[in-house]
């Protein structure tokens, strides 16, 4: 059989590749601690899976519309206001399948090839799998141990350029644990300011954060019209199964996203969105417990 060109510049999440492994190994008797998958080793909290578990019963089992449930939009609007100290509207929301969704529909409404892309590296690998997917050029900051594993500011003033499309911010971050300090994405937001580039901000671990609280870039002034927040359900509910993510970004840019989800996925299952609106507006003990079991 013969594939297109473009599946030789298409890599791989290899944590999926050892986990299958493990599963086989523990099908066949053994016992294996887990440490090779980013999930928590911690049940989905019981509020959820009621709501999850109902919300079948109650006939929550049909096509939705692609951007995502209109309640659900409106929850997850108020959340990121709330927490991130912007204002949300739900027409900027669009609820995808887990996080990976909203880091490949960006990077197809907005790349052409030859445009630059910054990312972390150390990263989650499907930044650096994508960019190269779509032709794009890959340009990685490094992460030094030094510096908490935070961004070099230097290196990143340094690396923009007018062929910049597009700058990875993942804090906290996966998987060196390393948080962006509040006065450097300040920093980092001067520098993107009158540049025609967009911020993907990974925050899907956001809720795991032990010291001070999480920044999000997109509370800076400027950044709310160029910054796209990934988060999701997967790691503060402990819901990697059930694929339950979201973005925020502008609302001309969640135009195009919703078209990409029409044609990749249709939409989002319905009754995991009553579970997730359920995660975020019913008793936020489970995660406060799981977090503090963690940081000890």
């Amino acid at each position: 059989m013969r594939f297109a060109v473009r599946m030789n510049r298409l890599g791989t999440e290899t944590a999926f590749e050892v986990l299958a492994r493990a599963r086989k190994l523990e099908a066949e008797g053994r016992s294996i601690i887990h440490l090779e998958i980013g999930e928590p080793d911690f049940p989905t909290p019981a509020n959820v899976v009621a709501a999850g578990a109902a919300a079948l019963e109650q006939g929550w089992t049909h096509y939705g519309p692609a951007q995502g449930d209109p309640e659900m939009r409106e929850a997850i609007a108020e959340h990121i206001s709330a927490s991130r100290g912007i204002a949300v509207r739900p027409e900027q929301v669009v609820v995808v399948p887990g996080g990976k969704p909203i880091m490949f529909f960006t990077m197809l409404a907005l790349l052409e090839p030859g445009d630059e892309v910054l990312y972390p590296n150390p990263g989650f690998p499907i930044y650096e799998s994508m960019i190269h997917y779509l032709g794009a050029t890959p340009r990685p900051l490094r992460l030094s141990e030094e510096r908490g594993f935070s961004l070099d500011l230097n290196m990143l003033e340094d690396a923009l350029s007018d062929r910049t499309r597009l700058l990875i911010l993942n804090s906290p971050q996966n998987p060196t644990g390393g948080v962006i300090p509040e006065e450097d994405l300040r920093e980092v937001a001067r520098m993107c300011a009158g540049r025609d580039l967009v911020v993907l901000s990974d925050e899907i671990y956001s809720r795991i954060i032990y010291e001070g609280r999480h920044c999000s870039i997109a509370a800076f002034p400027g950044m709310p019209e160029k910054t796209v927040i990934l988060d999701g359900f997967s790691k503060a509910y402990a819901m990697t199964g059930w694929r339950l993510g979201y973005g925020v970004m502008p609302v001309e840019l969640a135009r195009q996203v919703e078209r990409l989800q029409i044609n990749a996925t249709s939409c989002t299952a319905s009754f995991t969105q009553r579970a997730g609106l359920e995660a975020l507006r019913g008793p936020q003990e489970a995660v406060a417990a799981m977090v503090e079991e963690l940081r000890r």
